[in-house]
């Protein structure tokens, strides 16, 4: 591709599309909130969220490949890589792209979870342009040392022991996946196995490079001060110069089984200082039509200070803690009900009383009361992330890498508004009731 180096020298003239596209900007006062979509010739595919309320962009570049996609023994490996995009290329010297990015007035970070990886950066809007070009170079032109590989498998390692083995709720956590999805790539650890961690090379980083990242397979999401009319001359311009991958592996995953039997896991360790249980359900996967009563269910069941868990449990001084809720993925996701004892209040015992709520919401259905409280709270913290660039572009991107799209992400607050009591108790019974679950407890080590 094109010099990084000319790029950046010509920052001014691509400042120059964004100035020219301002005319394209909502007129002051507009209050209409409308994502707007492009895509480019060589596949890779563009949302615009605005927000011209300051000057500033958050970019984001979403990988449609995650940890589930990693072969047998290579676990951890979606993750050691997106650590060493932050290496150097044929232009960056190793560790300057971030330096770059700081100098700039902005601030990087990157994710990779089981269904996708993705790369962000914040910045003034007039940064932009010198941003996307650093993104574009390390699309295609990374470069890694051998030391640099043995470097940063030693900190991913290292951030296992932390993250991971020297917290008792993650290592619970990975039992419950594990059991959650026998069979699955969800079962396996996003950061890896540590013994496999540890034997990942240099080769399997370039061949995981070489086999996934292309336009193609990348979905660009921007939230801020700019319009798809600005952006789109910018990516053209920028983006459009790398030619397809050609060669990208297309993702299969086998099917989720439903769980063959009911199970209870314990973890117990002196670290411990607050027990907790929690059950757990195989959920349904972004997009699916039940999605939206089940997380006004969840919601009535466990979400906040009006829920019925933390109304019968925690204000009764059964539990200091007790929640519930959906989480939706590519894949069938994950239903939760959990709580902690109060002192003097045995594990079996709030277990008890979790279930009891819960069984009750099921045999009865929620009120009209509770069916109003948990739409609006929905509808509120929609509002409220379209209020944070970040937080909105999040959204946006897992949605899209799970193979939504723009349209029916905005259909979420209509759906969400039009469920009814009864389409709640149906997919509550539907899915916590008859079925196999997993039982986790956490535990203090007894003396």
């Amino acid at each position: 591709m094109r010099s990084l180096l000319r790029g950046i020298a010509g920052a001014a003239a691509s400042a120059a599309l964004l100035a020219q596209g301002a005319s394209a900007q909502a007129p002051p006062g507009e209050t209409e909130w409308k994502p707007e979509t492009f895509e480019l010739a060589n596949g890779m595919k563009a949302v615009v969220l605005p927000d011209h309320r300051a000057p500033v962009v958050t970019h984001m570049l979403w990988y449609r490949v995650g940890s589930a996609d990693e072969a047998a023994g290579k676990s951890g490996l979606a993750h050691f890589l997106e650590h060493l995009m932050f290496k150097g290329t044929d232009e960056i010297e190793p560790g300057e792209y971030s330096r770059i990015v700081a100098r700039n007035g902005g601030q990087d970070n990157a994710a990779t979870y089981f269904d996708f990886t993705h790369y962000h950066f914040r910045v003034a809007k007039d940064r932009l342009p010198l941003m996307m070009r650093l993104e574009a170079d390390r699309m295609t032109d990374l470069r890694l040392a051998e030391a640099d590989v043995v470097s940063e498998r030693d900190v991913v390692k290292e951030e296992r022991r932390q993250n991971v083995e020297s917290d008792p709720a993650a290592v619970l956590d990975e039992k419950v996946f594990a059991a959650l999805y026998a069979g699955h790539p969800y079962a396996v650890p996003v950061i890896g196995r540590m013994d496999e961690v540890a034997a990942l090379t240099r080769e399997d980083a370039l061949d995981w490079y070489g086999t996934w990242y292309g336009p193609e397979n990348a979905i660009l999401v921007v939230a801020g001060d700019v319009t798809a009319a600005e952006l789109k001359p910018l990516a053209e311009q920028i983006y459009g110069e790398i030619p397809k991958n050609g060669d990208l592996k297309v993702r299969a995953w086998p099917t989720v089984k439903p769980i063959a039997r009911s199970q209870e896991l314990s973890h117990a360790d002196p670290k411990v200082r607050q027990p907790n249980w929690s059950r757990n359900w195989l959920g349904v996967p972004i997009g699916h039509a039940d999605a939206p009563a089940l997380n006004v269910g969840m919601e009535i069941l466990g979400g906040g200070r009006t829920s019925r868990l933390y109304r019968e449990l925690v204000e009764e001084g059964v539990a200091v803690m007790s929640y519930a809720y959906s989480m939706e993925m590519e894949a069938p996701g994950i239903l939760s009900v959990s709580a902690s004892p109060s002192p003097g209040v045995t594990l079996d015992e709030v277990k008890a009383a979790a279930i009891s709520v819960k069984d009750s919401l099921l045999k009865d259905g929620p009120t009209l009361a509770e069916l109003d409280r948990a739409k609006r709270s929905l509808a509120a913290s929609q509002v409220f992330q379209r209020d944070n660039q970040v937080k909105m572009a999040n959204w946006y991107g897992a949605q899209l890498t799970a193979g939504q799209t723009v349209e029916e992400i905005e259909a979420w607050d209509e759906a969400v508004a039009a469920v009814t009591a009864g389409q709640v108790k149906a997919v509550l019974n539907k899915y916590l009731s008859g079925v196999h679950h997993v039982d986790a407890r956490l535990m203090p080590v007894t003396r």
